[in-house]
C-alpha cells in the first residue's frame, strides 16, 4: 500500500519539465546507510554509506532540477535500450525498425527515454520503492507497448538491489539499467577515479569503434588492458589498445557464470570501502566517465572527467543488429516477463 505522508514523499520546490514538482523518496536502515530516489526518471539520486564513524556519499549526483540538463544520465533508469543501437535501426521478424536518433546516426539509452520521463510511484514500504511506466507502441520508433516497474529495495546488510520488470505485447529489444555512477572517496565533489582498483569476472569484452559501436567478435581480455580478472588499479593500463577510441574504458564485459558469483568488485583506494556487484544480467558495461567534465555536482560545482566509474549491468550493445548475441538477451518476445536484477553491496573495513 502507497504511503504518500508528507515523511514518505518529498516534494521539491523546483519544477521538473512538465511543471510539476519533483517527488523525491528516502530509505536507510538500521546500520544508518541512506539512499534517495525521484521519480523523474526513476533516479537514484544519492547513496551514503557508514564509513569510521561517518555517511560517506558514494553516488555521483546532482541537484533535482539539473537532471534534465545533465547529460551524463546520472543514476537515471535507462530503456528501452540501453547503449547504442547502431544506425537507429535493426530487423527484426522480417521488418525493418527505424528508431529516433540522439547520438549522430545512433540511439543511445533509448533515445529520449526512460531517463527523460516522469515516472508513477506505484508502492512505498519501510525499505523498498516501485517506480512504473508505460511506453506506448512506437516510443521512439520501437514497437509494442510495453509496461516497465523498477524496484529499489535497501537491506540491512548496506547492500542496493535493483529490479526491472516489464512486458511488452510486442516483440521488441528491451534492455534496461540504472545507470549509477560511483566514487567510493569523494562523490560529492568527485576525485580521479582512476585511483580505485577494479576486479572483473569477466575474460571477453566487446571492442567497439570511436562511437561506441561493437566493431568485432567478443575478444578475450588475456594479454590485454581489459583484463581485470585479479584486482587491478584502473590506472595502470589506461588509455592503451582500444581504450584509445573512446577515451577511456567505456566497453561491455561479458560475465563468467553471471548468475553464481560476484561481477565486479570496486575498491577504494584506501581499502576503507568496496563495492561488490552481482547481476542477473549477461554483461557489465564498464564506463570511467570519460566525458563527464562540466556535469553539474550537488553544490553547484562541476565534475571533471574521470570523476565517477558506472558499472552498468545489460545485454551487449548493438545486440538488435546481431542475432548472434540474441541468446544473451536484449530482444524480448510478446507476452514474455523480462525480469532482472542488480544488487550493489557496500562493504566496509
Amino acid at each position: 500500500m502507497l504511503d504518500v505522508s508528507p515523511k514518505t514523499v518529498e516534494k521539491s520546490t523546483a519544477l521538473a519539465p512538465d511543471n510539476a514538482p519533483f517527488q523525491l523518496v528516502s530509505l536507510s536502515n538500521k546500520q544508518g546507510m541512506c539512499v534517495q530516489f525521484m521519480d523523474w526518471g526513476a533516479t537514484w539520486l544519492s547513496c551514503k554509506v557508514p564509513v569510521n564513524g561517518e555517511l560517506r556519499e558514494v553516488l555521483l549526483g546532482c541537484q533535482p532540477e539539473d537532471y534534465p540538463k545533465q547529460n551524463a544520465y546520472l543514476g537515471a533508469a535507462v530503456g528501452r535500450y540501453a547503449n547504442r543501437i547502431a544506425n537507429s535501426q535493426f530487423e527484426l521478424n522480417g521488418n525493418v525498425v527505424k528508431l529516433t536518433a540522439n547520438q549522430g546516426v545512433h540511439q543511445l539509452h533509448g533515445g529520449v527515454g526512460f531517463d527523460k520521463v516522469r515516472w508513477k510511484i506505484d508502492e512505498i514500504q519501510e525499505n523498498f520503492v516501485r517506480f512504473s511506466l508505460f511506453s506506448a507502441d512506437g516510443d521512439q520508433g520501437f514497437a509494442g507497448n510495453v509496461q516497465v516497474k523498477v524496484t529499489y529495495r535497501l537491506g540491512e546488510d548496506n547492500a542496493l538491489t535493483v529490479e526491472f520488470n516489464a512486458i511488452s505485447d510486442q516483440d521488441t529489444p528491451l534492455n534496461l539499467t540504472n545507470h549509477a555512477y560511483f566514487n567510493l572517496v569523494n562523490a560529492s565533489a568527485g576525485c580521479d577515479i582512476r585511483a580505485h582498483s577494479l576486479q572483473l569476472n569477466a575474460a571477453e569484452f566487446l571492442p567497439v569503434d570511436s562511437e561506441g559501436i561493437p566493431n568485432a567478435p567478443l575478444k578475450s581480455v588475456a594479454e590485454t588492458s581489459f583484463d581485470f580478472r585479479q584486482p587491478k588499479v584502473i590506472a595502470q593500463d589506461f588509455l592503451q589498445q582500444e581504450q584509445r577510441l573512446t577515451k577511456g574504458y567505456d566497453h561491455a564485459f561479458l560475465i563468467d557464470e553471471y548468475r553464481e558469483k560476484t561481477s565486479a568488485i570496486l575498491i577504494a583506494p584506501n581499502g576503507d570501502i568496496r563495492l561488490e556487484v552481482s547481476t542477473s544480467q549477461p554483461a557489465l558495461q564498464v564506463y570511467t566517465g570519460n566525458y563527464l567534465h562540466g556535469t553539474p555536482t550537488r553544490d553547484e560545482g562541476e565534475y571533471a572527467d574521470y570523476s565517477g566509474i558506472a558499472l552498468e549491468s545489460q545485454a551487449l550493445p548493438d545486440t538488435p543488429n546481431h542475432p548472434e548475441w540474441w541468446h544473451y538477451g536484449g530482444i524480448s518476445k510478446a507476452g514474455e516477463h523480462y525480469k532482472h536484477w542488480t544488487r550493489f553491496q557496500f562493504v566496509t573495513s
